[in-house]
C-alpha cells in the first residue's frame, strides 16, 4: 500500500474486523448501537470510487465508518490520493449542517488520525440512483434538493458573507486540490481525448466518442465551463452533487459525500443534479419489463428536475431579499424605491446566468458518466449492450446540445422538452 501522508503517520486502513474496536471507543456510537462491541457485527459495503464504508451493527442501531484511502479505490494503488480529503469533507459537512441538518446524515465522530468519518446510518434510506432504477417516486425530492441547494449556495457566497469571512473559509477549502484535479479531467477533459481510463460502450459509440474527440466547438464550449469551475470562486459547492450522492425514501432525502467540496461555480453543483435526472431519464427504457412500461415514470422524472430548479431559484431570490447581508449588492444601495427596482432586475439577471451555467454544466456532467471513466449505474444496469448504447447514444447527444447552446436556453422547460424531443426523435 502506497504510504499515508506524513501528516497521517498513525494511519492504518480499517477493516471489518478493526472498525468495531475502533468504534467502541466513541461513548455516543456504544449508545447509539447497544449491547457490547464483541457482539457487534461490521460489513464492507463501500461501492464508490475512492473510500472504504462500514456499516457497523449492535443490539440497538447501526452507525456507518467512512474511511479515506491513500488511493483511489476503483483504480489502484497506482493512482494515489491525499486522505486529507476526509477532512475536507467533515468541514463541508460542518458548514452545511450550520443551515440545512436535517437533509445531513448526523455525525458522530471525525478522527483526523484515521481520516474516519462516523455518522448515522440511515434506514430504509436507498441510493437516489437505485431508487431511479427501481421506479420509485420521491415526491419531497425536488422541494428537499432546492432547499439544500439555496440554503448552502445563498449562505456561503458574498451575497451573504462579509468577504473577509468568506476569503477565510475558501483558504481552508483552497487545500482540496487533488479532488478537483479529478473533476478537472474526469469531467472536463478526458471525454473529449485519448486518456487512458476512458471507457465506453464498444463498439456500438465508438463512432460518437470519435466525434466528439474531434468537436471544435464541443471541445471549446467544454473548456469554456472548465475555465468557470477553475476560476469562479463564488461558494462552497458540494463537488459531487449526483444521484449517487443522495439517499432518500419517499419521506425523507439525506445528501452524503461532499468530499470533492470547495469554493467554485454554484451551477456545478445545480447541473449536476439536472444532468443525473437528465441520466436517469435517458435510461428508463433499459429497466422496462415491457415496451412503454415507464412512460409516466419518465414524465416524473423531467417534472422532478422542473420543480428542482423552479424551487431552487424562487427559495435563493427569498434568501437574498430576506437575508442580504453580504459585501456584494451591498444593502446600503438599494434602499430607495428606484434602486430597489434594479437590484430585482439584476438578481432575475443574476439567476438567469446562474441557469446558464447549470445547463452547460449538467451536460458536461452527462457525457462525462458515458464516455470517460466512471459511469452511472443507470445505465451500466442495462444488460444488453445495444440497447444501452441507444440510451447513452440520446443522452450524449442532448449532453452536446446542453453544453454548446446552454445559453440558448431560457426555461428549465425547454430543457426538458429538449430531452422529450431527443428521446422520441432518435431511435438509432
Amino acid at each position: 500500500m502506497n504510504k499515508p501522508s506524513d501528516t497521517f503517520p498513525e494511519y492504518r486502513a480499517l477493516d471489518e474486523k478493526s472498525v468495531a474496536g475502533f468504534v467502541s471507543q466513541i461513548q455516543t456510537v456504544r449508545e447509539t448501537l447497544g449491547g457490547s462491541p464483541e457482539t457487534w457485527g461490521a460489513r464492507e459495503v463501500g461501492d464508490g470510487n475512492l473510500n472504504l464504508v462500514f456499516i457497523v451493527t449492535g443490539t440497538k442501531g447501526a452507525v456507518v465508518v467512512k474511511q479515506a484511502l491513500p488511493y483511489v479505490r476503483c483504480v489502484g494503488e497506482a493512482w494515489a490520493l491525499p486522505l486529507e480529503r476526509a477532512y475536507f469533507e467533515n468541514e463541508a459537512l460542518t458548514e452545511e449542517a450550520k443551515f440545512v441538518p436535517h437533509l445531513l446524515p448526523q455525525r458522530y465522530h471525525y478522527d483526523s488520525k484515521l481520516a474516519a468519518i462516523v455518522m448515522e446510518f440511515l434506514s430504509p434510506h436507498i441510493i437516489l440512483r437505485k431508487g431511479f432504477i427501481q421506479g420509485i417516486r420521491y415526491p419531497r425530492l425536488a422541494a428537499d434538493i432546492a432547499e439544500f441547494m439555496a440554503q448552502t449556495l445563498f449562505k456561503t457566497s458574498d451575497l451573504y458573507l462579509g468577504a473577509a469571512t468568506k476569503k477565510q473559509r475558501m483558504a481552508i477549502f483552497c487545500r482540496n486540490t487533488e479532488l478537483c484535479k479529478i473533476t478537472e479531467e474526469l469531467v472536463f477533459t478526458d471525454p473529449y481525448r485519448i486518456a487512458k481510463l476512458n471507457r465506453w460502450t464498444t463498439p456500438q459509440l465508438d463512432d460518437i466518442a470519435e466525434k466528439f474527440r474531434q468537436d471544435g466547438p464541443l471541445k471549446t464550449a467544454a473548456q469554456r465551463l472548465k475555465l468557470k469551475f477553475l476560476t469562479t470562486a463564488e461558494a462552497l459547492i458540494h463537488g459531487d452533487l449526483h444521484s449517487g450522492s443522495i439517499m432518500a425514501t419517499p419521506e425523507d432525502t439525506r445528501v452524503i459525500d461532499p468530499e470533492f467540496a470547495f469554493y467554485g461555480p454554484m451551477g456545478f453543483d445545480s447541473g449536476a443534479v439536472i444532468g443525473n435526472l437528465l441520466l436517469a431519464f435517458f435510461s428508463q427504457e433499459g429497466h422496462e419489463s415491457s415496451p412503454g412500461q415507464r412512460k409516466e415514470y419518465r414524465a416524473w422524472l423531467l417534472q422532478t428536475i422542473e420543480e428542482t430548479w423552479n424551487r431552487f431559484e424562487q427559495r435563493f431570490l427569498e434568501l437574498w431579499q430576506e437575508n442580504a447581508s453580504g459585501d456584494a449588492y451591498h444593502a446600503s444601495l438599494f434602499a430607495d424605491p428606484v434602486s430597489s427596482e434594479a437590484l430585482a432586475t439584476e438578481q432575475r439577471n443574476y439567476l438567469r446566468r446562474l441557469f446558464h451555467d447549470s445547463v452547460g454544466f449538467a451536460g458536461v456532467k452527462m457525457i462525462r458518466r458515458i464516455l470517460g471513466l466512471a459511469h452511472v449505474e443507470d445505465l451500466e444496469a442495462i444488460k444488453d449492450p445495444d440497447l444501452r448504447a441507444r440510451c447513452e447514444r440520446k443522452a450524449l447527444r442532448l449532453g452536446r446540445l446542453l453544453v454548446i447552446e446552454s445559453e440558448s436556453f431560457s426555461t428549465i422547460t425547454e430543457v426538458t422538452a429538449a430531452a422529450r424531443q431527443e428521446y422520441s426523435h432518435h431511435e438509432s
